[in-house]
């Protein structure tokens, strides 16, 4: 239900109200008043009726007052009185020191029926609750940028194990590749020397059989 009657009053002198619901809230706001020390103090109170409470902000002169439902706390009627407050102020400057009973009424009371079902239907009017939602999207967005920051960690430490290990596996392999070439030239080597050593030995004999053969004629004559 929220916020259901409101009113501005100089002294004893109401300038504008509105009520939402058909109460006796006006008569009890008047009662109220009435039992109130008159002065100049600025002070905040909250008086209880029913199953209502009565919020009044005194502030130079000026009294600001609003009826509304016990589940609405003291949080949120009071931001509505020190809204309406500052509009009335600013609306009406020093008129206000003079005007007549209801002398804004027909404006202001637009204003007020607009400020009640603000304060009354819609989250953000509450600027503390505003404010820890804020805070709450805040923290949750850096919550979510260091679980990105440390799985963007994890992923580097795993790029770097991986670059690591195929920095080693590639040392491994040029050292692999490094024996392989070895153990091929050394065996390419021997073979070579075996052939060569083959080919002296079968040209040695080929020269001494012709040498031979060449050297029998001349024996026998």
């Amino acid at each position: 239900m929220g916020i259901l009657y409101g009113m501005v009053a100089r002294g004893h002198v109401v300038l504008a109200e509105f009520s939402a619901t058909q109460t006796n809230a006006s008569t009890i706001a008047r009662q109220i008043m009435e039992k109130m020390k008159q002065g100049d103090d600025d002070s905040n109170a909250s008086y209880s009726h029913d199953r209502y409470i009565f919020h009044i902000k005194k502030t130079d002169g000026l009294t600001v007052l609003c009826m509304a439902d016990e589940a609405s706390g003291r949080r949120i009627p009071f931001a509505f009185l020190e809204d309406i407050h500052q509009r009335f102020v600013k609306t009406y400057a020093r008129t206000i020191l003079s005007a007549p009973a209801y002398a804004m009424n027909d404006e202001f009371s637009r204003v007020l029926s607009q400020q009640m079902d603000h304060f009354s239907n819609d989250p953000n009017a509450d600027r503390l609750n505003r404010l820890k939602g804020e805070m709450n999207q805040v923290r949750n967005v850096m919550i979510d940028n260091i679980e990105k920051v440390l799985e963007r960690g994890d992923r580097l430490a795993l790029l770097v194990e991986k670059t690591t290990n195929i920095q080693g596996n590639a040392v491994g392999f040029r050292r692999q590749s490094r024996r392989y070439r070895n153990t091929m030239w050394w065996r390419n080597f021997k073979l070579t020397c075996s052939l060569l050593l083959i080919f002296m030995i079968v040209l040695y004999i080929v020269l001494a059989f012709l040498c031979k053969g060449l050297l029998l004629p001349s024996c026998f004559n």
